[in-house]
């Protein structure tokens, strides 16, 4: 037991090192021996026997989640499993998730998932997971219990702004494909969707455009980012700078202003100059929210749908010696206005809301899309 205090101790002196610091707290060490003497007494005294490697990865990642809701510890299998995300094809749900007021709340279906399949929606709390209640849980554990065999069942309670009764999905775990670029010509426009902002978005989305300026009709485009919850910034960079010609596309901000950073397009507009649409809504986020910011605020496109979610914030993935890692904010986005994405998001030039009784779209019709094709024929 004395060697597991120990432990523990050093642990958390390592962590709380550059803490104690940056707070100037005197007492932070005392803090670090309440922490042991915790841990003593749930090891000791709780009802059931405890794994304490456990415990630790739970308290460290309880450290990280006090500081935003996108900071947080990655085991050696979790940081693994990111990175086969980011290549194009992983395992589970098909969802992009956050904690918010103890909650895991869904940033984004991905397309043609299992979850966007069944009708989970970017903005729903998740509040149970099969029968174990979220709330009191980290996002780590969260996400533990979504995952599971490929084919093997799960059910999900969320709760939905506007609805009175919790709504339960049973979901069926899959192989997630992300093919993040999808296309079509809808009369003299060409379609785009983009779903993720992975390693191959830029390529895939150049390809697209080159097909679309053999075809002599098309005139105008449209670039849909709803529900698309991110990804890579230097892909969201690479995108932006195919629809323009100069200017900034975004710039990020750090504690130390050394580490401050500027992204500018470079010249060679892909599509010419000819008009563009984007449509969002409140599934677009990190990534999108850079693309849709930068066009909009270089007048370059007009933005249809809602306000994004508002992630304007920089995740570094920080290596750790046991080959697991830290998820931890280094900065922030700001748009070429100046203005901050963070919890403010990016609100569309046209706004048309997916509940409105106007344009509610329901299982046939997308009334978005419809509305922005029709824009660009008037």
């Amino acid at each position: 037991m004395k060697k597991n205090k120990l432990l523990c101790l050093i642990i958390f002196q390592f962590l709380f090192f550059e803490i104690s610091f940056s707070a100037n707290d005197e007492n932070i060490y005392q803090k670090i021996d309440l922490f042991s003497e915790v841990l003593d007494k749930i090891n000791k005294e709780y009802v059931e026997e405890v794994n304490q490697s456990e415990t630790m990865d739970a308290a460290i990642n309880g450290v990280l989640q006090s500081l935003d809701p996108y900071s947080s510890y990655l085991t050696p299998e979790m940081l693994k499993e990111m990175r086969t995300e980011t290549s194009g094809e992983f395992g589970g749900l098909g969802i992009e998730v956050s904690m918010e007021a103890g909650v895991v709340k869904v940033i984004s279906p991905i397309d043609d998932s299992p979850a966007s399949k069944v009708g989970v929606k970017a903005g729903d709390y998740i509040v149970k997971i099969n029968d174990v209640q979220v709330q009191g849980k980290s996002l780590t554990e969260a996400v533990e219990l979504m995952r599971g065999p490929i084919g093997s069942k799960i059910e999900i309670t969320v709760r939905r702004i506007g609805e009175k009764k919790a709504i339960t999905f049973e979901i069926i775990r899959d192989i997630i494909k992300i093919a993040s670029v999808k296309s079509k010509i809808i009369d003299d426009v060409g379609y785009l969707r983009l779903t993720s902002f992975n390693e191959n978005s830029s390529n895939q989305i150049k390809e697209k455009i080159k097909k679309f300026k053999n075809e002599e009709k098309i005139n105008k485009f449209i670039l849909d980012l709803r529900n698309n919850p991110g990804g890579l910034l230097s892909q969201a960079i690479k995108i932006a700078d195919f629809f323009l010609d100069d200017g900034e596309i975004v710039s990020t901000k750090s504690r130390k202003s050394s580490e401050n950073r500027k992204w500018f397009a470079k010249k060679g507009d892909l599509i010419d100059g000819k008009t563009l649409v984007v449509l969002i809504n409140y599934g677009s986020a990190s990534a999108s929210e850079i693309v849709a910011g930068a066009l909009k605020d270089h007048k370059r496109a007009v933005l249809v749908g809602e306000d994004t979610y508002g992630k304007g914030s920089v995740q570094s993935i920080i290596p750790l010696q046991n080959e697991g890692a830290i998820r931890l904010t280094i900065s922030k986005y700001y748009l070429p206005s100046g203005k901050s994405i963070s919890e403010v998001g990016v609100s569309p030039d046209i706004r048309i809301d997916e509940s409105s009784d106007e344009f509610r779209i329901n299982t046939k019709t997308d009334n978005q899309l419809e509305f922005a094709v029709k824009l660009l024929s008037g």
